[in-house]
């Protein structure tokens, strides 16, 4: 009988541990990428993040604000601190990509590289992305929400459902599972005026998201760099929410406009005492009032805790 020697062994033992790690890890769902591993959210089936009762009528004295509709809760005690027109629905734009990435996370296939298609590319001309190019869900995720790029969020829904009508049902039963009632939602990017919420909703929604790692983690970046696959390409994209510069910590965030929705935000902001605070702004008429005015309501909304 033939022997091996000791280190031999050792070496077959080492590498057979080594595999079920792998095996282990893979089905931990893993994405490997060729910068590196990134580990997904778990989801978060059932689960309610941000419950808050809304007044019968705006509470709105003190601060009067350039938008269609906001509102700001403490998130510590979920009281509402300012709403007006909260419950009025209305288009949300690029909001929608929140729920869209949420729908991604709860049924992601590890490893899946998308190739982006002229149909992605419908109305979307302003988009880093190229026809024919192929991306993995990973970095298009990043991009659909750090960027709002219309043509990754379409990507990154055929990576889940054949069509975007079918993709829709799967965000609007999800806006049922986490309570958000007064929410619909057509299609994946939020360019359908029909894609409607209410500000109080877009709170509950960006909360709901936090509770995933991977969004709340991407829309608070500043910036962010990825490559192509197919042709190894070096790309960097910005966070269109500008209150990422700013004095305040953002948490999570998400900006959406469209001619019919006007300048929309949707954030969780902490200042330097470690508050927090929800803020929802709605029709906004410019893209830097929309910053102004949460800033704004950001500030008084912490002002207001730090004197209660």
């Amino acid at each position: 009988m033939k022997h091996f020697p000791k280190t031999s062994k050792l070496r077959v033992i080492i590498f057979i541990i080594a595999g079920a790690a792998a095996i282990f890890v893979i089905g931990r769902n893993i994405v490997l990428t060729e910068i590196g591993s990134t580990p997904l959210a778990t989801p978060v089936a059932g689960r309610r993040a941000f419950d808050f009762d809304l007044p019968d009528s705006n509470i709105c004295a003190g601060i009067r604000l350039n938008v269609k509709s906001g509102i700001a809760i403490d998130n510590k005690t979920h009281k509402v601190l300012y709403c007006y027109n909260a419950d009025s629905m209305m288009p949300v734009a690029s909001i929608s990509k929140l729920l869209t990435a949420m729908v991604v996370l709860d049924n992601y296939k590890p490893d899946s590289i998308m190739t982006i298609t002229e149909d992605d590319g419908t109305n979307s001309a302003k988009s880093s992305l190229r026809i024919g190019e192929r991306i993995t869900v990973r970095d298009l995720l990043h991009v659909a929400l750090i960027r709002s790029d219309n043509r990754a969020a379409r990507a990154i829904s055929r990576s889940i459902s054949p069509t975007y009508e079918a993709f829709a049902n799967k965000m609007n039963a999800k806006a049922r599972e986490i309570g958000l009632a007064n929410t619909v939602m057509y299609e994946p990017t939020g360019l359908d005026e029909r894609n409607r919420s209410t500000a109080a909703d877009c709170a509950r929604l960006i909360n709901q998201a936090m509770l995933y790692p991977v969004i709340a983690r991407i829309t608070s970046l500043k910036d962010y760099t990825y490559r192509t696959v197919n042709r190894n390409k070096l790309k960097r994209v910005f966070n269109t929410n500008k209150l990422v510069f700013s004095k305040y910590r953002i948490l999570a965030g998400k900006t959406g406009y469209i001619s019919e929705s006007d300048y929309c935000l949707t954030t969780v902001m902490e200042d330097g005492s470690g508050r927090k605070v929800t803020v929802v702004v709605l029709g906004a008429p410019g893209p830097q009032t929309r910053f102004r005015e949460a800033r704004r309501l950001a500030t008084w909304a912490f002002r207001r805790l730090g004197t209660s």
